[in-house]
């Protein structure tokens, strides 16, 4: 069968890079929405609570309840159906309409469009969200927005940010008129954060570089992680493919001499990608998966027990032609999951 293996030094690792940047491990939320990436959600979160994390972001309500007792904040980025009552629990209000939605005294966070365009609030209904929040008796605990561009060389992440900073004074104003504690605020991804020399909000909501990964254009000055997950499969059989010999759907390897291959208990149906034998891919002791990747197994050239298919996904995303966070979200919950 298929494994995930999880390195708590590299993990830890990453952390400290994050930790160092901001000057504070209580200025990091670690995103663990949608199984942490595919690493695993519970995982990735007792080691982050090992850590000394106190907040995590999450994508609904189950994500929340699976960790409630690990974190003091959790925010919950796209769900209003709330069936469980957590003072830990913080909800996104990424519209007027989602503010009638929500019982008496839950926590929220209000998402500002800053030019995403995609959820959030505009600057001017700032005011209107704000009142409806105190009629609906809401706690306004945060407001954050979200970078459309902070991965690439240009001005929109600067032009962004000075729309965040005048909804933050906006928002402020108006807590100090109708005596209501002034929120959290919070904008920076990973991509973003590392491109900030001093940010100055009160924490950064932290994805893929906790896991070892920053997509960010490399003309910046991007620190150094590791990659915490690695994907390995256990040996099915052992066979000779002889000369001229094909394996696999569609014959689409054929032996150049006669040699040793092994079938290996991964495949598409795992999450892992299918690779139709048209670019090599390499394991990382140099073994080739070859031909097409099926739904349950793949073949390689070794004869290996078991065997480490991945502990860094960028050569994987550039022959899929995505970005690293897809290769490992892909991953399916099923997968068991070790921490080393």
């Amino acid at each position: 069968m298929a494994k995930i293996i999880l390195n708590k030094s590299n993990y830890f690792h990453n952390l400290k890079t994050i930790e160092t940047h901001l000057g504070s491990k209580d200025k990091i939320a670690v995103v663990l929405k949608d199984n942490a990436y595919g690493h695993g959600l519970v995982e990735i979160a007792s080691m982050a609570k090992e850590y000394g994390i106190k907040k995590a972001v999450v994508r609904t309500i189950n994500e929340a309840e699976k960790i409630e007792t690990l974190f003091e904040q959790i925010l919950i980025l796209a769900d209003t159906d709330i069936h469980s009552c957590s003072h830990t629990f913080h909800i996104a209000i990424n519209s007027l309409e989602d503010i009638e939605k929500l019982p008496e005294n839950t926590n929220v966070h209000i998402k500002f469009d800053s030019g995403m365009h995609r959820n959030g609030i505009s600057l001017d209904k700032l005011e209107e969200a704000i009142h409806g929040i105190l009629r609906k008796k809401l706690n306004l605990t945060g407001a954050f927005t979200h970078f459309r561009s902070a991965d690439e060389l240009s001005c929109e992440l600067f032009w962004q940010k000075s729309n965040f900073d005048e909804a933050k004074n906006l928002i402020k104003t108006l807590c100090e008129k109708l005596f209501i504690p002034v929120p959290n605020f919070h904008c920076a991804n990973s991509s973003a954060l590392f491109r900030f020399k001093n940010y100055d909000y009160d924490f950064a909501r932290v994805g893929i570089a906790q896991y070892g990964y920053l997509d960010t254009d490399s003309i910046f000055d991007n620190p150094t992680l590791k990659p915490v997950m690695s994907l390995w499969a256990d040996k099915i059989v052992t066979r000779i493919l002889k000369e001229n010999q094909r394996v696999g759907y569609g014959g689409k390897y054929m032996a150049q001499e006669d040699m040793k291959i092994s079938t290996y208990k991964v495949g598409y149906g795992d999450g892992f990608f299918r690779l139709n034998g048209e670019q090599k891919y390499l394991t990382p002791k140099g073994y080739e998966i070859l031909g097409k990747v099926s739904m349950d197994n793949l073949s390689i050239n070794c004869d290996d027990e078991e065997v480490c298919i991945f502990n860094d996904v960028r050569e994987l995303a550039k022959i899929h032609n995505t970005i690293t966070y897809e290769i490992t979200t892909a991953l399916k919950e099923h997968i068991p999951k070790e921490i080393i």
